[in-house]
């Protein structure tokens, strides 16, 4: 078996292990990365994040060539669908991001093995007859869709998100089954496109552990739009009988369509790995247990991303791995854990970063609340995007921001300032005095900023 030799050896290429390799050879370690699929990027950019984003906006378009640009002025006739010419451009923004990346990789004089890599003890990792020796071994397999029992994915009628984004032909009637947002936004998807969309979640509420008033605004705007909510529902199970899924709800009630989308979660890529004979730590769920440095139990291995606890987010992971690698190379590194923000691409889009009025409620946390309506903002109304508004939520002794939720049209842009405002603790004041361009949605934040005051000037 051959042997080579690195400072540290990254076991997967997606957000979490990619970032890493690269800051290490900044940092001038030599790195080898670790990767079981042709294609680096993982999940997020070859079947998840990147391809999703392609056919929102792409189905986005479409939607609004067929129903939303008569009111600007512009009549169209004989809108029509070419799926392939869709699809052709999402698989075409993957491959070019996954080439850049491997680009990335050979400026940075990064060793690159294809294969699965298996961690053998304390400073090797096996990988299709060879073996690495390192200093550190960093894990970042990221994770996979989730199982539900009685639901059998067979990749064609019952598929994940990674089938339902490989549909060559619009379903007459999808049934999705779990209402985050991997579920809404595939969802958003083939309903712009023209299918009917059920969507089953077992929850009595959308879009779990996101702030509850904005989850049940986003839900009234997404049902007008024509996706169908059964809440409660608890999926028994799902068969397949011939062009047709039947989607058993509870004790007898079934729901009956031609496609179904899986979306329960995910769990952590840890099978496989050597982490038992290694003697490295997992808990209950399989996530490998780690310390404040991301170090595992074992010394001189660390994980970082979907494969520990916390939010199973592509800049998460991203943040870990940078972070990781700093306190290897240069003894310091950190993740600020209360300004990583969520976001769910549908139209308008929703975002959150710090905690919602719930999580502060419960933790007694006083606060002072400030909202701004989207239809108050003269930028959203000119995009004729004027539903949603901007929630601030201060601390109501110190004024210190922490949380500020978005429904609203570009909602996943403009919570980057309220993520670096929470990171840098600026007050509602701070954000309120910021002078924000105008015509601008931003100006939205400001006022909502203002409005914890109540001093709200456009409303």
């Amino acid at each position: 078996m051959r042997e080579r030799t690195y400072d540290l050896v990254v076991i997967g290429a997606g957000p979490g292990g990619y970032t890493a390799a690269l800051r290490a050879a900044q940092l001038g370690m030599r790195v080898a990365c670790v990767e079981r699929e042709q294609a680096v990027g993982g999940v997020c950019l070859r079947v998840g994040c990147i391809p999703s984003k392609a056919l929102l906006e792409s189905s986005e378009r479409y939607w609004e060539a067929r129903e939303g640009l008569e009111a600007h002025g512009v009549r169209t006739r004989g809108v029509d669908l070419d799926l392939a010419v869709m699809q052709a451009r999402k698989v075409g923004i993957v491959a070019g991001l996954t080439r850049g990346i491997d680009g990335l990789f050979r400026r940075a004089g990064i060793a690159r093995f294809a294969g699965r890599g298996r961690v053998v003890a304390r400073g090797r990792v096996a990988v299709e007859g060879a073996e690495l020796r390192a200093e550190h071994i960093l894990i970042a397999t990221g994770s996979r869709p989730a199982p539900l029992e009685g639901v059998a994915a067979d990749g064609q009628r019952i598929g994940t998100s990674s089938d339902a984004l490989e549909y060559g032909e619009v379903p007459r009637h999808l049934v999705v089954i779990g209402a985050g947002y991997i579920g809404l936004e595939l969802g958003t998807v083939w309903r712009r496109l023209g299918a009917r969309v059920t969507v089953l979640e077992v929850a009595d509420r959308i879009l779990p552990g996101m702030d509850a008033e904005v989850a049940r605004a986003a839900q009234t705007v997404l049902a007008k739009q024509g996706l169908e909510f059964r809440l409660g529902a608890r999926v028994a199970g799902a068969e397949v009988r011939g062009d047709e899924v039947v989607v058993q709800v509870g004790e007898g009630e079934a729901v009956r369509g031609d496609r179904v989308l899986l979306a329960v979660g995910r769990v952590p890529n840890t099978d496989g790995l050597g982490l038992d004979a290694a003697g490295i730590a997992t808990d209950a769920h399989g996530h490998i247990a780690v310390d404040a440095g991301f170090a595992t139990s074992v010394q001189g291995i660390y994980a970082v991303g979907d494969v520990i606890r916390g939010p199973m987010l592509a800049h998460k992971a991203a943040e870990e791995g940078i972070a990781c690698v700093e306190r290897l190379g240069t003894g310091r590194g950190r993740v600020d854990y209360g300004a990583i923000p969520s976001v769910v691409y549908t139209r308008p889009e929703i975002a959150g970063v710090g905690r919602t009025e719930e999580e502060m409620a419960e933790a007694r946390v006083p606060f002072r609340k400030g909202v701004f309506p989207f239809r108050a903002n003269g930028r959203a109304r000119c995009l004729g995007e004027g539903e949603g508004f901007v929630k601030v939520l201060a601390d109501a002794r110190t004024d210190r921001v922490l949380g500020v939720h978005i429904l609203g049209p570009r909602a996943g842009d403009l919570i980057a300032e309220a993520a670096v405002g929470i990171a840098f603790g600026a007050s509602s004041e701070d954000l309120a005095r910021a002078c924000h361009a105008h015509p601008t949605l931003a100006e939205a934040v400001k006022e909502a900023a203002l409005a914890v005051d109540g001093r709200a000037l456009h409303r």
